[in-house]
């Protein structure tokens, strides 16, 4: 049985991969460090869905904390899937030093443990952040286009996966780099659009909107993206020599109003939407190409929007 060390396991993407690399048959050891970022019931919720499992081992571990991790984490295992980050693209401008601490020095981290246990095999969760700004509205292929990542969250991506290309060129790691593109669905974080839109609507009070409603994100299902989780781990352990870069996304971006306009009307309400100015850090388009996914991972996506949001809207309801 093949044994994957899956970091932020109790997160939104987290949990949904561990339970499906479980159902698949893997041995699973899953650290996370219960971030303030959001409350810490909402992951424990999380992780009751598969903390029974009899291949499931849990840590709580911080991948800042290099010498805890190393101490406690002391069985090799054949492949990990690295999901935990500094999340958040507004919070980052205001603390640029927290996502350098996370994102970049606790990957490394994890890529030092990996060398000291034989771990040779990583999947990363990097970002649709790292593209910046689309000027052309065109999809985005991972190397065809001049990633200028606008916000501190997006750098701290980018230069994980440029650390990656180090660990696999200096020591011959086999890596894959995901573009994830604006995951959403059950469990998905309360601080992102969707999962603050549902809320306020069901509060009964204003949803704010910010622009003119043009801006447009390419939202992928978080069955989707698990998909593609998946069939990366078994690229990796059925290949060497691999450094990879690839989008999972939807191939089908929806413009902020059409997708208000959306849940408004999957929850039969009416509209009521305050107008904002744009925030920093905000991208205006992404849009992911994802051939290079359908051709190395078979990965196309199933989830029609208008399906994904009565999904969330029905598990919403249900908590």
């Amino acid at each position: 049985m093949k044994k994957i060390l899956v970091t932020g396991c109790a997160g939104f993407i987290g949990s949904h991969t561990t339970e499906a690399l479980l159902n698949k048959g893997f041995s699973i050891i899953g650290i996370d460090n219960f971030s303030s970022f959001y409350g810490r019931d909402v992951k424990m919720k999380n992780l009751s869905n598969f903390i029974d499992h009899p291949n499931f081992s849990f840590f709580e571990l911080d991948i800042r904390d290099k010498e805890k991790i190393h101490s406690t984490l002391i069985e090799k295992v054949d492949l990990v899937v690295h999901l935990a980050a500094k999340a958040g693209v507004r919070p980052s401008i205001n603390h640029p030093e927290d996502y350098i601490d996370v994102n970049l020095k606790g990957t490394q981290h994890i890529l030092d443990w990996m060398r000291k246990v034989g771990c040779m095999k990583m999947f990363f969760a990097s970002s649709s952040s790292v593209y910046g700004n689309n000027e052309t509205g065109e999809s985005l292929q991972e190397d065809k286009y001049d990633v200028k990542p606008i916000s501190p969250y997006a750098f701290t991506k980018r230069a994980a996966e440029l650390m990656n290309h180090s660990y696999h060129h200096l020591y011959k790691m086999d890596i894959i780099n995901a573009r994830f593109f604006t995951v959403y669905g059950p469990r998905q974080r309360p601080d992102l659009a969707i999962h603050k839109f549902v809320k306020l609507i069901s509060e009964d009070r204003p949803i704010e909107m910010y622009g003119d409603g043009s801006t447009a994100r390419d939202y992928t299902f978080v069955e989707d993206t698990v998909q593609g989780i998946l069939s990366g781990v078994d690229y990796l352990l059925s290949k060497n020599g691999i450094y990879e870069t690839i989008n999972l996304g939807n191939h089908s971006p929806l413009d902020l109003k059409s997708l208000i306009s959306m849940i408004y009307s999957e929850m039969g309400i009416e509209p009521n939407v305050i107008i904002k100015g744009m925030q920093d850090g905000d991208v205006n388009i992404t849009f992911a190409n994802i051939d290079k996914a359908q051709n190395l991972l078979d990965y196309y996506p199933e989830t029609q929007m208008k399906a994904g949001i009565k999904k969330f809207i029905d598990w919403y309801r249900q908590q």
